[in-house]
C-alpha cells in the first residue's frame, strides 16, 4: 500500500491543485410534499377565469379502454387538428389522473386547464388511463368517459384527441387550448415584422 501511495504522489507531483470555491450552503427549502396545496386548489377553483367549477359531477358512462376520443370546435383548421391527432405538437404541461377518484379528477382537470390558459399555454397532455378489468375486451374507463365530457364543457378547450402510443395511446389525450389575447397580440406583431408571406 505504501508503494502505491508513493507512486501516486510521484505521478501527481507536477499537478496544480484546483483553486478553492466560495461555496455557500443553500438554506433548507420545504419539500413539495411538505406544502399543503389544498388551500391553493380551493382558491384557484373559485377564483381562476372560469369561476366556480361547473363540470358535471355524475351521470357519465364509462368508455371502452380502446375507444378513440376526438373533438374540435367550429373554426379549428383541419390541418391543425390533423397535427394534433398525430402528436406533432409539443405539449407544455401534463396531468396524470391515475389513482384519482372522479371527484378529485374533476377538480384537478378544471384547475389544470384554467391555470394553463391563464399562463398562455396551448398544448396539454392529460393521462386518464384505460380503466381496470380482468380481460382487455371488457375493460372500461370511468375517468375516460368523464374526461371526454369535461373537456367539451370547458370553453378554452378548442380540440382534443387520443394520444399517440408514445404518449399513452388511448389512455391519454392531447388538448389544444384557445390562444390567449396576449399570444394573439404577439403573433400579430411577429407577422408584421416578418416577410410578406404572412397576413398583416
Amino acid at each position: 500500500m505504501k508503494e502505491k501511495d508513493e507512486l501516486f504522489m510521484k505521478e501527481m507531483a507536477d499537478v496544480d491543485p484546483l483553486k478553492g470555491y466560495d461555496l455557500k450552503p443553500i438554506k433548507n427549502r420545504p419539500l413539495i410534499s411538505d406544502i399543503d396545496f389544498s388551500e391553493r386548489r380551493n382558491s384557484a377553483t373559485k377564483n381562476i377565469v372560469g369561476g366556480e367549477n361547473f363540470l358535471v359531477s355524475e351521470g357519465i358512462a364509462p368508455l371502452d379502454a380502446f375507444y378513440i376520443l376526438g373533438f374540435k370546435r367550429e373554426g379549428i383548421q383541419n390541418g391543425v387538428y390533423r397535427k394534433l391527432k398525430q402528436g406533432r405538437y409539443d405539449y407544455d404541461a401534463k396531468l396524470d389522473l391515475h389513482r384519482m377518484s372522479v371527484k378529485q379528477a374533476r377538480k384537478e382537470i378544471f384547475v389544470f386547464v384554467q391555470e394553463a390558459s391563464v399562463l398562455g399555454l396551448r398544448m396539454l397532455l392529460l393521462i386518464h388511463g384505460k380503466g381496470r378489468a380482468i380481460s382487455l375486451e371488457n375493460r372500461k374507463s370511468i375517468l375516460k368517459g368523464y374526461t371526454n365530457a369535461w373537456l367539451q364543457q370547458l370553453p378554452v378547450v378548442q380540440a382534443f384527441h387520443s394520444a399517440q402510443n408514445k404518449d399513452g395511446g388511448t389512455g391519454a389525450v392531447y388538448i389544444l387550448l384557445r390562444k390567449s389575447e396576449e399570444n394573439k397580440r404577439l403573433n400579430r406583431a411577429r407577422y408584421r415584422d416578418t416577410s410578406l408571406d404572412f397576413p398583416p
